[in-house]
């Protein structure tokens, strides 16, 4: 049998997105997700070894872009398959690929303008949204534990992730000469005990595991239980001092956790400041009309109880929806505290940067990480405390107070992942693990080596591998791409945030000292002016 069988690794192999795998079996060749990378290359990436009009099928594991936004695409080039989701992953596709495509043909607008301009070539976008529109017809839809038959020999059932509402965990079983091995793609597993989702499923049985790793080197304290508490601290701070509180999030899912926290807040009145809260991302709105309209046997028994009694888990009193980009624009004119959702979760396009260019200078403000930010990417950039960041060819100073909100993940951790493969019954004899930074994911792989006594690898983009036996098919690329300016950055930030933190302590001084004796005043100005010549002198040499 292992003659026939064929995995092969394309994307998020030794780096966070763009969740991409070929299985061949049976004579057929299925791709598992055909994610689009989110932030820089850190290995050179391997394409697809066949023309994507020879790939027989899809099975997606959910709607994030970073593992569905290569899909029209793949159809843009000839792909005539069937791909197959949950119910609620291509609910969601159909919104969240229009509008991957949406900013696809305007950045295409944006960059022909410059090249008219400059004599360069034209620029063509990945995809359009009539690609979009040729895509979705071909989902075939199913539900939770339920036996999909594509072709003969193969077979998939999906199970809960608990990541994203309608994400799944697949095992595909391949019967071939009589025999049958079962490959699991766990998609990313999300955490117990969230908001809205149900917590992760396992499957029964798996021959072949290929896992996740995003949070693999990382033990997370347990979700406290004042998360909500911390947030209306925050608030209650950046409101008082009479700024606004800008979060960057990922339009679906991590929007809907934040609605329904600030919902609870505001229910429970932990902050002791009123504040509007405006959505502003068509995008978010819309999957946010999915997760209180339809859908319900998705949600948990916690959400169903409220949608019962007619209450909006993901709405209240003082939530402003922001559509037209006047909408937008009008946030910022209007000078009232307030809280700011925009998309995207790592900074890297959408309505936030502009938000950021109007509030990161602003001391009085607050910028909220509440998930996880690619190295590389802006946010990032800002969580490793960049003084200055580039925001529309404009150097934008970094004044706005920094947070990190731990603890809200939809990713497991180290522990929860290697509970999560303990917990099926007939454990798999080898372990592919992908979907993790570089380091990461072979962190991971030693722990599954060591805690659980299972074979593990961390593959390359391009490694093959025989499923059945083990045997290494093919070697994938371990070339570096060139590394950007951004890495100075990171490894000087560490040192000036504490130069910064000092700064701020130096101000919290000269602030307590209104009304001290002129004497003392004026030793202390000294003082710091002497300071100041100093350093401007090193700085000039």
């Amino acid at each position: 049998m292992g003659d026939f069988m064929k995995l092969t690794f394309l994307g998020a192999a030794h780096e966070v997105t763009g969740s991409c795998t070929l299985l061949e079996a049976c004579g057929k060749k299925i791709l598992i997700d055909c994610g689009m990378e989110q932030g820089p290359d850190i290995y050179e990436n391997s394409g697809l070894p066949v023309p994507p009009a020879a790939i027989d099928c899809v099975f997606l594991t959910h709607a994030h872009i970073d593992h569905s936004g290569k899909l029209p695409l793949l159809i843009k080039n000839g792909f005539c398959g069937n791909v197959y989701a949950t119910t609620a992953t291509y609910d969601l596709c159909t919104i969240m690929l229009a509008d991957a495509a949406h900013i696809q043909e305007s950045e295409a607008v944006w960059k022909n303008r410059r090249a008219k301009r400059s004599g360069e070539e034209e620029y063509t976008p990945m995809y359009t949204i009539n690609d979009v529109y040729e895509l979705m017809p071909l989902f075939r839809v199913t539900d939770y534990k339920k036996s999909v038959k594509p072709f003969d020999g193969i077979s998939a059932v999906f199970y809960d992730a608990g990541h994203l509402l309608g994400s799944a965990s697949i095992k595909i079983s391949v019967t071939e000469n009589g025999e049958t091995h079962h490959v699991v793609f766990s998609g990313d597993v999300g955490t117990p005990s969230r908001p809205l989702l149900c917590p992760p499923n396992v499957p029964d049985e798996a021959d072949t595991l290929i896992i996740e790793s995003t949070y693999g080197d990382s033990l997370r304290p347990p979700q406290p239980k004042d998360l909500e508490k911390r947030l209306a601290e925050i608030i209650d701070r950046t409101i008082t001092r009479g700024g606004n509180v800008v979060i960057p999030s990922f339009a679906v899912g991590r929007t809907q956790e934040l609605l329904y926290m600030l919902r609870r807040i505001r229910e429970q009145r932990l902050a002791l400041t009123d504040f509007p809260v405006y959505l502003d991302s068509p995008l978010a709105i819309e999957a946010t009309n999915i997760y209180k309209e339809t859908l319900r046997s998705y949600f948990d028994e916690e959400t169903n109880e409220l949608l019962d009694r007619g209450i909006n888990p993901v709405g209240f009193d003082g939530l402003h929806l922001s559509v037209t980009s006047d909408d937008s624009k009008m946030i910022n004119a209007d000078p009232t505290p307030k809280v700011i959702i925009s998309a995207s979760g790592m900074c890297e396009a959408g309505r936030i940067r502009h938000h950021l260019k109007h509030n990161l200078w602003r001391p009085e403000c607050t910028v909220l990480f509440v998930g996880y930010q690619v190295e590389g990417t802006l946010g990032r950039r800002l969580l490793d405390g960049a003084r200055y960041v580039d925001l529309f060819g404009e150097d934008v100073r970094v004044s706005a107070h920094i947070e990190n909100l731990e603890g809200i993940s939809a990713h497991a951790d180290m522990l929860q992942l290697a509970d999560w493969i303990s917990a099926i019954k007939k454990r798999p004899v080898r372990v592919y693990v992908n979907h993790g930074s570089d380091g990461v994911c072979d962190s991971f792989a030693e722990t599954v080596t060591e805690r659980l006594g299972i074979e593990a690898t961390a593959p390359y983009s391009g490694d093959a591998f025989d499923p059945v036996t083990g045997n290494r098919l093919a070697v994938g690329s371990r070339k570096k791409m060139p590394r950007g300016d951004y890495e100075k950055e990171r490894r000087c930030s560490a040192v000036w945030t504490k130069l910064h933190t000092a700064g701020i302590r130096l101000m919290s001084i000269i602030e307590r000292s209104r009304g001290c004796k002129s004497k003392d005043l004026t030793v202390l100005t000294n003082r710091i002016n002497a300071l100041c010549d100093k350093q401007e002198k090193e700085i000039k040499k």
